[in-house]
């Protein structure tokens, strides 16, 4: 018996990642159900409502974080799945079905990630108050709750919004902020985007990162994550996951079986670390700003001699200091960077491994190879599919084995 095919709005902007992703969680669980959907979206995938009242259809997964959304869904008729952040005050979430992203499990996991890396002095980087971004002011208020648990002070700065005609003010007011903080500080930024405002200020200012400022953002957004010398590490949302639950929950209701007014939160996947919290405490200032000038231009060839110029010390001098504090030579510092590199880029990238070889600074992709079968015991294209297999394996596994955290039940 084929079941009912049915009509679906998608009330979400792929403009951004978040609603990227639950839309790709949203055709994963059709891929994986007997659901029969025609699904309708915006062929520039952005959400408008002006002519809402015409549509005709069976159902509507909607971005809840966006209040006029919500607004327009009020009185509808047909069965809506809301998706969004998650809330301190239950008063606040929808009286639907609604499935969230963990706003206080997102910022622990970033705050965790900090101080296991034994940074001690944490400060976070919001956004303005508003009624658009309710989900910004959730994550402040989990960053003061779990750097007060754990008897950490938290600097907080919200910074401006960003807008063409005021964004050099607005940098300026950021360095302000950050000359003001005491280093070494962890800063856990709201979302990828603010985290790069962060890497420029601190570029301009010359700030090493992450050697005084450790910074993580949340979503590990791909494009941003390309926008900065320094690799950001980020959260990674579980957006597949809240897609294929809000599918799950609108088909329940599509079949006859209304869920009881329930609220799904969603955990983090992981922390993807880069380079911006790649944080040692190392307590030479030489050998730290050593460290920083090799991550900087290990591939571009630079050699032992360069970074001691750089320094302007005797290389025994130096050498010794880095045994002490970072246990081998100057030599392997830059070969671990090198290798570091090509890793990042074979897993999160489609270049090819001439090219990689190329940016890394390596005389010749054979040359490349030979070092990757002596490390890892493979070529740079079996590690580049070991990474895909894995990552793809980790993600059908948390389809499959993660239980959103019921929030509410009515």
């Amino acid at each position: 018996m084929f079941e009912k095919a049915h009509s679906i709005t998608l009330l979400l902007n792929a403009s951004k990642i978040f609603d990227r992703q639950i839309i790709e969680g949203i055709g994963r669980y059709l891929q994986t159900s007997n659901a029969d959907w025609d699904l309708y979206l915006e062929e520039d995938f952005l959400t408008r409502l002006e002519h809402f009242d015409e549509w005709h259809g069976d159902g509507v997964i909607a971005d809840f974080d966006n209040p006029a959304i919500e607004q327009t869904l009020l009185n509808t008729k047909v069965p809506v799945v809301g998706v969004g952040g998650s809330y301190q005050n239950k008063e606040n979430y929808p009286g639907i079905p609604y499935v969230a992203t963990d706003n206080y499990a997102l910022v622990e996991a970033a705050f965790e990630h900090l101080r296991q890396k034994g940074i001690e002095r944490f400060a976070f980087y919001g956004s303005p108050i508003s009624q658009g971004q309710r989900w910004a002011q959730e994550r402040e208020q989990a960053m003061l709750a779990i750097t007060k648990r754990h008897g950490y002070e938290c600097y907080v700065y919200r910074g401006h919004a960003v807008r063409a005609e005021t964004w050099q003010y607005s940098q300026k007011r950021l360095t302000d902020w950050l000359k003001s903080l005491p280093t070494p500080t962890g800063i856990v930024a709201v979302t990828d985007s603010r985290a790069r405002h962060l890497l420029q200020a601190c570029d301009h200012l010359g700030l090493l990162i992450p050697e005084r400022f450790a910074v993580i953002g949340i979503d590990d957004d791909e494009l941003t994550r390309f926008l900065s010398r320094v690799s950001l590490s980020s959260v990674r949302q579980g957006c597949l996951e809240m897609g294929f639950q809000a599918a799950k929950l609108l088909h329940r209701q599509l079949l006859g079986s209304p869920p009881k007014v329930t609220q799904l939160l969603v955990p983090p996947i992981s922390v993807a670390e880069r380079q911006s919290t790649d944080f040692k405490a190392i307590k030479d200032p030489l050998v730290m700003q050593a460290s920083h000038f090799i991550r900087m231009n290990a591939c571009k060839g630079i050699k032992v001699d360069q970074v001691l110029d750089q320094i302007g010390i005797s290389r025994s001098n130096l050498e010794t200091r880095f045994k002490e504090e970072r246990g081998h030579s100057i030599h392997t510092e830059i070969h671990n960077e090198k290798l570091d590199r090509a890793c990042r880029m074979l897993r999160e990238t489609e270049v090819h491994s001439s090219e990689i070889a190329k940016h890394c600074g390596y005389p010749s992709v054979q040359y490349m190879y030979a070092l990757f079968r002596k490390h890892f015991d493979q070529t740079p294209v079996e590690y580049r599919q070991a990474s895909k297999l894995n990552k793809f394996e980790s993600e059908s596994k948390s389809l499959m084995t993660t239980t959103p955290r019921q929030e509410r039940d009515q």
